[in-house]
């Protein structure tokens, strides 16, 4: 049987969460030229694919961190596989916004949290890393202990990887950039020049493509 990265590789690809466009890139928030667009909201919608997804980042935790008492979603892509995982393991659930609400409670975690729990966050797709960490921060200013994150996918990038060492927490994903290009270009997706490309654009990805 393969491995798991790369059987959520081929269930990415299945679904089209991953496209791949080596020759007409995609422009990210941060004006970064990419040969790869990642969305794996669109995951939701097949419900196979959804179930495997679920019960491989319920394996990774509990394998991982055996002693967790509650699960964080990061917003707004990871709320449903944090609740559906949440689910699976039979734990409390809450999610943490990119930043608090300018009205009502204010709040920026959504859900309770017991004082002294052991949370794992749960995160749809790692890019720079950012994100994802500014979630942990505040969790973490709220008392908490954040054991670690799962992942559905990881760009893998150097900058992220740093960001994740820095803050000292422990980073998990069920599948990667490498699993999903070399199973593309298995199913005939991309051709071997254009896995080439795919490539190089990990080695540089801030300069790739200008």
């Amino acid at each position: 049987m393969k491995p798991t990265k790369d059987l959520i590789a081929n269930d990415l690809l299945k679904a089209k969460a991953v496209k791949l466009r080596p020759e007409e890139p995609f422009t990210w928030a941060s004006g970064w030229k990419s040969p790869i667009y990642c969305d794996n909201r669109v995951t939701l919608s097949y419900p196979e694919i959804r179930t495997h997804i679920k019960g491989a980042l319920a394996k990774l935790i509990q394998e991982k961190f055996p002693e967790v008492t509650a699960i964080a979603g990061v917003a707004t892509g990871a709320i449903a596989p944090g609740v559906l995982v949440a689910d699976e393991l039979g734990l409390p659930f809450s999610y943490i916004r990119a930043k608090a609400k300018d009205h009502g409670m204010q709040n920026q975690i959504e859900g309770r949290i017991e004082e002294g729990a052991k949370v794992v966050v749960v995160e749809d797709l790692i890019s720079t890393g950012g994100s994802s960490l500014s979630a942990v921060t505040a969790l973490r200013q709220t008392g908490v202990e954040v054991l670690g994150m799962v992942a559905i996918y990881t760009h893998r990038l150097k900058v992220a990887e740093e960001a994740f060492e820095q803050a000292g927490l422990s980073l998990y994903t069920l599948s990667n950039y490498d699993a999903v290009i070399e199973a593309a270009s298995e199913t005939g997706y991309v051709t071997s020049d254009q896995l080439e490309t795919l490539r190089e654009w990990r080695k540089n990805p801030s300069e790739w493509g200008k």
